[in-house]
């Protein structure tokens, strides 16, 4: 006999054919993902919770391994959804109560199982939310703050001082880069594609904003931009850090001639498609490409991971930082949290409600 519980499932994936081929035609998102009654999962380990599930954050990397293009391409059906937040129901450690209101990041699944009613999670995954924080708001740390980060920190070694670039800055990654790296002290010049997107941006910090567009001439005159930027904000010689999540020709047509020699480009995604990288402009203009994926870095360096993550959790409660949410769509609606990033409109931050947060307290 097993409990149950609701639960979001990817039954296909949605660019692939049978033969395991990309689609010319893919299929849409709604079509492959169901919400499905499953057997709601058990307490197995010690140090370990069961989270009762009041959010999960879906961001761009989730739709894009529902259709089957993510790094990590999980067993069908799957649960996804990397991020949720909610209140502990069950505990086998002494590090957490029943009660406790949680974040918790399900990097011990590959990052899937969190669009669900209940979450099991180890103690290593999990974090205490300050009381006044609404979990809403927190359902999208893992995906957002946690690679900007990782790009910030641990890859990129930003001081306060340092100047940063940071592209596809109205999207989740982008505006969390953009408020950590002032939270360390950093100056920042933002990129976005069009100038209907430069509020976000502004909102949140940025001391630059300009807009790349999506043609080469309009990514010629952002370089130009941000050159000049560059030295009003006292570094002539060039950013400290690219943190790129577009990639595409805006690369080589625009950051690599952003940034100051030994600089460092953390890549964390490619929005607009995948480009070759020539080693030869790397060499001339003596810079440094640096994947950025923190989930790796994470679980071979748990302690510093953790302290990583307090720190963000430290910095939410003093105010330095302050995670928004968007777009709360309520779980019956899931498909349409997925559509925002199939249909590439993804500003901000998208929350699916399971259950609303009863527990903050002002």
């Amino acid at each position: 006999y097993f409990l149950m519980m609701k639960a979001v499932r990817c039954h296909k994936f949605a660019a692939l054919g049978a033969d395991g081929k990309i689609l010319k035609k893919f299929d849409p998102l709604r079509s492959v993902l169901k919400l499905d009654q499953v057997p709601r999962p058990q307490l197995k380990k010690e140090n370990s919770v069961l989270i009762a599930t009041c959010y999960a954050g879906i961001q761009y990397p989730d739709a894009l391994q529902a259709q089957g293009l993510y790094q990590i391409r999980p067993p069908l059906p799957y649960i996804p959804g990397l991020d949720c937040t909610g209140v502990v129901l069950e505990s086998s450690t002494p590090k957490f109560l029943v009660g406790d209101r949680v974040m918790a990041t399900t990097t011990n699944h590959g990052g899937t199982g969190a669009l669900a009613e209940y979450v099991y999670v180890s103690e290593q995954q999990t974090w205490k939310i300050p009381d006044h924080i609404h979990l809403s708001e927190c359902a999208n740390l893992g995906r957002n703050f946690f690679a900007g980060y990782h790009s910030l920190k641990t890859v990129g070694d930003i001081k306060e001082g340092s100047l940063v670039l940071v592209d596809g800055a109205s999207g989740g990654v982008g505006m969390a880069t953009i408020e950590l790296a002032k939270a360390m002290g950093a100056k920042v010049i933002a990129g976005v594609s069009t100038d209907e997107k430069k509020a976000l941006p502004l909102s949140v910090g940025a001391d630059r904003v300009f807009c790349y567009g999506r043609d080469r001439a309009s990514y010629r005159k952002f370089k130009k931009q941000v050159i000049n930027a560059c030295g009003e904000l006292g570094h002539e010689a060039g950013v400290d850090c690219v943190v790129d999540v577009v990639q595409g020709d805006l690369f080589e047509d625009a950051l690599v001639s952003c940034v100051k020699p030994l600089g460092k480009i953390c890549l964390v995604g490619f929005t607009a498609g995948q480009k070759p990288i020539r080693p030869g402009i790397l060499l001339v203009k003596e810079i440094c490409v640096v994947g950025s994926i923190w989930g790796r870095w994470a679980k071979d360096n748990p302690k510093q991971h953790r302290a990583n993550v307090e720190e963000m959790i430290r910095y939410l409660d003093i105010g330095a930082i302050k995670p928004r949410v968007n777009r709360v769509i309520p779980l019956p609606d899931f498909a349409d949290a997925f559509e925002v990033f199939e249909g590439a409109n993804g500003k901000g931050n998208t929350v699916i409600c399971i259950s609303e947060d009863k527990t903050i307290r002002s």
